[in-house]
């Protein structure tokens, strides 16, 4: 029986794209006009930099109150090493998660370098708590979290703002994924859309569930290899949750970083000194020299915000 002491599971989703076998996939079911920078964020995209280990390790710190770390991937194991010292109340448990085991029966749509379909299937993991935190493994705790930051009374906590205009292809999803969940409550598409925050997801798996087999149709004609402007996302449950009122429209304490403009001297100093309680440091094409750089800036803030290594043994 699990500890209902800590009854907040998270969840994270990682690929590594340097993998031998994974790029052979990529080369089998895509080519270079369909893996080109504006469609999936080019090739650094699918590269891992040691984001895996710092995501679980500062997780460890910061929010030991965690009950269970699900890591979702492709027939991968990150061997992910934590930080087991006197600062940690506790040692997680992680558990690696095929996305073979979350697809139910639609596994014809596998492999998938799309982290859209894997996000409609994340509530399938077996075990998983009815509160779970999603975490792309470039999102971080960077000071003490709370359980109450991101639920309380049931309820999910989220910033929620409106668009307008679908400017880009992200956020064509978003709209998309804002109609079809209106859609699914029988309201109508309005000329807004919303957008959570780009931060970790506090979601319900009884409402994913419950909205998963209210659309299933839907969501399965959006199951796609490659990203496109007619995907959905997991922002579909948040929008979902939103207007059924099991959200607190209430931004979460974060700062966010795209590579592409951040210079690596920033990165540092918020590694080392934060300033809120989550970091997401956001992948985007980049040169091969400008990609290093950073590279090697992030790896060494972290290092020296995490010194502390030791094996963690992975069911």
């Amino acid at each position: 029986m699990k500890n209902r002491n800590y009854p907040i599971d998270a969840v994270i989703t990682w690929v590594d794209g340097n993998d031998i076998q994974h790029k052979a996939k990529r080369m089998k079911y895509g080519n270079n006009a369909i893996f080109k920078a504006e469609d999936v964020g080019g090739s650094t995209r699918f590269t891992s930099v040691g984001e895996i280990f710092y995501c679980v390790a500062s997780i460890h710190r910061f929010a030991p109150w965690i009950n269970k770390i699900y890591i979702v991937t492709d027939e991968q194991n990150p061997h992910v090493e934590t930080l087991i010292g006197k600062n940690f109340y506790r040692q997680i448990p992680i558990e690696i998660v095929d996305h073979k085991t979350i697809f139910r029966g639609y596994e014809e749509y596998l492999p998938t370098f799309n982290c859209n379909p894997i996000e409609m299937h994340l509530h399938c993991i077996e075990g998983l708590d009815e509160e779970f935190l999603y975490f792309n493994d470039d999102m971080y705790p960077m000071l003490p979290c709370k359980s109450e930051d991101f639920f309380r009374e049931g309820k999910g906590i989220i910033g929620m703002s409106r668009h307008w205009f679908p400017s880009n292809m992200y956020k064509h999803i978003c709209r998309n994924s804002d109609r079809l969940a209106r859609k699914a409550l029988g309201q109508r598409p309005t000329w807004a859309f919303l957008r959570p925050q780009h931060i970790c997801s506090p979601l319900l798996k009884s409402e994913c569930e419950a909205l998963y087999a209210t659309i299933e149709q839907e969501i399965k004609s959006s199951l796609t290899r490659i990203r496109t402007k007619d995907d959905l996302n997991q922002y579909l449950f948040l929008d979902y949750m939103y207007l059924k009122g099991k959200i607190i429209n209430q931004r979460q304490s974060k700062k966010h970083f795209s590579v592409g403009v951040a210079s690596s001297h920033k990165l540092f100093d918020f590694i080392i000194h934060p300033t809120r309680k989550l970091a997401c440091i956001n992948d985007v094409q980049l040169t091969e020299e400008k990609y290093i750089e950073l590279r090697e800036n992030i790896l060494s803030a972290f290092e020296e915000r995490f010194p502390q290594k030791s094996k963690f043994e992975i069911s």
